[in-house]
């Protein structure tokens, strides 16, 4: 589809006639700039100047002439012109439009062939004739045939490319990583496992997450009940933030060892990460229930207690979680559950029990003097405060120590000068 150069309201500013119009006006018109713009009557080293003007003269011209016999009448209105011109702008936008996604295609298969076909225009230097192979790094791409082997480098430094044609385009890639494919061999579903489990292992590494759920997928179907398949497909879409897609390979797990507490805890962890803290505490049952002796296992659900508000239920997860051996965040967990209870004397313990457990550990000391503040043991709190400050500067213990000392009475403050 052509586009005119110029539209109707230019066309009628060069010929210097308006609206409304009809062929007669343009004919006149016409004439009359032919006199003023003739190459035989140009000055000087100006003829190819008037030239070129009479010509855009001329296609203006043909142009309104054309539109006015289309018209009814034979006369064309102030309107009938905007329009026009309005659908010779937007005929320009659009031309102008796949011009520009042309050019952006072509620029995009340029940078393709840059980065995955360096070697386009090159003869091999040895040449292989369908030789059927697959990438290791990249077994998403299937079977690909094999074009040519070339070398880069000199000396000790020599390396090997292999330009490849797979269904979604050439690719260039070292001769080390492709596996050399017979036909006639059945592909082991253990085969397809294996060499998926080991591209998305690479691609984990290279933190590319998402990429690395993609190749799982592959060994999933491979295998669909295999749990270690399962288990990394669920960690990889975790940490691509794909929670649907995590939750569904997490409970295909869980099918495929209903015994095993791992798969409950990750489950539990990945809805906590959705914030559906009602099927995470139905999987962290199971867990702890399948591992009784984990004290983790109870604390995450005295955790997941307290965030649902449910107090008593959180003390009794945590508890157990303190009878199992639990760490010294633990308790600090535990504090706050018997804090919210009102048990300051229990919630006090704990924090004891935290700060002996770890004696090195800041939070620990600060929130142990938090819990005696709100008893009647200022002076212990004071000499706590201090222990906390120890091991560093913190806003919240120095503000609460000057808060301290502000409410001793005048003679307790002189003997603790």
């Amino acid at each position: 589809m052509s586009v005119e150069i110029l539209d109707v309201e230019q066309s009628l500013l060069l010929l210097e006639i308006e609206a409304p119009f009809d062929q007669r006006a343009v004919q006149l018109a016409r004439r009359k700039m032919a006199k003023r713009w003739h190459p035989d009557i140009a000055p000087s080293g100006r003829q190819l100047e008037h030239e070129r003007h009479l010509q855009a003269i001329n296609r203006a011209a043909d142009q309104l002439e054309s539109l006015a016999d289309q018209m009814r009448g034979g006369s064309v209105s102030q309107s009938a012109v905007r329009a026009s011109a309005a659908a010779a702008k937007k005929a320009r936008a659009e031309a102008g439009k796949r011009a520009y996604e042309a050019e952006q295609r072509a620029r995009e298969q340029a940078r393709d062939q840059a980065k995955n076909d360096p070697f386009a225009s090159r003869v091999p230097d040895r040449s292989v004739v369908h030789r059927y192979a697959r990438c290791l790094s990249y077994p998403e791409w299937g079977v690909g045939s094999v074009i040519g082997v070339y070398f880069t480098g000199e000396g000790e430094r020599t390396d090997q490319w292999a330009r490849v044609t797979f269904h979604l385009g050439i690719r260039t890639v070292p001769v080390s990583s492709l596996q050399y494919v017979e036909f006639g061999t059945p592909d082991e579903a253990s085969d397809r496992v294996e060499r998926f489990m080991t591209a998305a292992a690479h691609a984990l590494a290279e933190g590319d997450a998402a990429l690395a759920a993609k190749r799982l997928i592959y060994a999933r179907d491979a295998s669909p009940d295999d749990p270690v398949v399962l288990r990394q497909l669920a960690a990889a879409f975790h940490q691509a933030a794909n929670y649907p897609a995590a939750a569904r390979a997490a409970r295909d797990w869980v099918r495929a060892e209903p015994g095993n507490a791992a798969s409950h805890r990750y489950l539990a962890r990945i809805y906590e990460s959705m914030g559906s803290w009602g099927p995470a505490l139905d999987s962290a049952k199971i867990a702890a229930e399948l591992l009784p002796n984990e004290p983790d296992g109870w604390a995450r659900v005295g955790r997941i207690h307290l965030r649902r508000l449910d107090r008593d239920a959180a003390l009794i997860a945590l508890e157990r979680a303190r009878l199992e051996g639990a760490g010294s965040d633990v308790l600090l967990d535990l504090a706050l559950a018997r804090q919210l209870s009102g048990d300051i004397g229990g919630e006090v313990q704990a924090c004891e029990e935290a700060t002996k457990l770890d004696p090195s550990w800041q939070e620990a000391w600060s929130r142990f003097a938090h819990a005696l503040a709100r008893t009647d043991h200022r002076r212990e709190c004071l000499l706590v405060c201090d222990r906390a400050l120890e091991f560093g500067p913190n806003p919240e213990v120095s503000a609460l120590r000057r808060e301290v000392e502000a409410s001793l009475p005048a003679e307790l403050e002189e003997n603790a000068a």
